[in-house]
């Protein structure tokens, strides 16, 4: 047993050498994942599956200390757990980024998330930012932590479970929320009895929040890869014809105007598409697609408008969403009046 707790004790004093070594490998995972999740799902899944045995082990680690030191007689370092925590999080967060970069719209508020999760990653890195700002307060280390579970959460699940856009964002939501408090509770065990109620109404407000702004996420599971517009289309081969980039109001009301995308679902589309025009900011149509295609091009499908506004003229906004308001991905162009 003095072995063991040797090598672990080793280990640790190693990985603590090299922070960035588990957060390449996690980031390298990731991009690996993405890259086989239509190929080998079986890879996929696996990285996935030990991602969250690594968070549910968080949450019976002190019942798993106390049982090792019972039946082994070695008492684990709470030093241990605290890198144990860092090593999670940082395994979560880089592992989760291939995805995020690969679907955000970068002309689109889901840059702020992505953003937001490549911040929290490199703090995670850093231990001087890690342990002497973010650990330091309780509150902000909260959010960091359940927020690290959210977005590993949002990766996953659709490549486990294939579910929809919304109920893995639901279930995501809802699960970091409810498996937060208690993995925190094992790094403050001497806190004050109203911290951890105070916290729990935090972590609601913030997922409520979340929700409303739930168009900011970007989908992991689905990506546009491709989009454009067209006054006519070849049905039989679903594809445009002549895609243009110049349009005028006049053109508008005698041809209508065709908007043609292409989703790639590597784990399949199981929820509704829509494509949602926008015109100087203000949503003037909404129109559920007929989904059709497969793995390798993208599941294709379109809209045709010809109940233009008598005053096109103007900046306009073709949304690719989600039943739940997820955004897929956008192209905008604009009609002159001539």
């Amino acid at each position: 047993m003095n072995y063991l707790k040797n090598f672990i004790t080793k280990f640790v004093f190693m990985m603590q050498k090299r922070p960035g070594l588990m957060a390449v490998l996690a980031f390298c995972s990731g991009v690996a994942s993405f890259v086989f999740v239509e190929r080998k799902e079986s890879f996929s899944q696996l990285i996935s599956i030990l991602l969250l045995v690594t968070w549910l082990w968080l949450l019976i680690d002190n019942w798993l200390r106390d049982k090792v030191e019972e039946r082994f007689g070695v008492a684990v370092s709470p030093n241990v757990m605290r890198f144990a925590l860092q090593v999670v999080q940082q395994e979560s967060l880089f592992f989760a980024l291939p995805f995020f970069l690969a679907v955000t719209t970068w002309d689109h508020g889901q840059a702020a998330f992505t953003a937001l999760i490549i911040l929290c990653a490199f703090v995670s890195v850093v231990d001087p930012l890690y342990y002497k700002k973010l650990a330091r307060h309780s509150v902000w280390f909260s959010v960091f932590h359940s927020f690290s579970l959210f977005v590993v959460l949002s990766v996953t699940l659709p490549i486990l479970l294939k579910l929809t856009t919304s109920q893995s964002f639901e279930i995501a939501l809802i699960t970091a929320v409810i498996l937060t408090v208690p993995s925190l509770g094992n790094l403050m065990p001497n806190a004050k009895w109203w911290r951890f109620p105070l916290l729990v109404l935090l972590l609601c407000s913030l997922g409520a929040g979340l929700w409303q702004l739930r168009s900011f996420v970007p989908p992991a599971a689905l990506r546009l890869t491709d989009m454009s517009m067209s006054y006519q289309l070849d049905a039989q081969a679903r594809k445009p014809l002549s895609p243009i980039t110049e349009l005028t109001e006049q053109s508008l009301h005698e041809n209508g105007l065709y908007s043609f995308s292409a989703v790639k679902a590597p784990r399949g589309l199981n929820e509704k598409i829509f494509h949602v025009w926008v015109h100087n900011r203000k949503e003037v149509d909404r129109i559920a697609l007929d989904i059709s295609g497969g793995r390798k091009e993208g599941y294709r499908a379109w809209s045709h408008k010809t109940n233009f506004p008598a005053n096109a003229a103007g900046k306009w906004v073709v949304k690719v969403v989600t039943e739940s308001g997820q955004l897929i991905g956008q192209r905008r162009f604009e009609v002159s009046e001539v």
